[in-house]
């Protein structure tokens, strides 16, 4: 049995090429949102010094 394996390949990448053709390489996605920093952590009060 004898496949051609071109003609498939070509259909399946054939809508790739042709949104890559009207969009561009790379396509123009949003980039990914940056990460909120977190609360920043501050050193537990010493208690002792606190009435002085």
């Amino acid at each position: 049995m004898n496949l051609n394996w071109r003609r498939p390949l070509f259909y399946l990448l054939l809508p790739i090429l042709v949104f890559l053709a009207f969009v561009g390489f790379p396509p123009p996605f949003a980039p990914p949102q940056a990460n909120r920093p977190g609360q920043e952590q501050s050193e537990p009060a010493d208690s002792r010094h606190d009435k002085a």
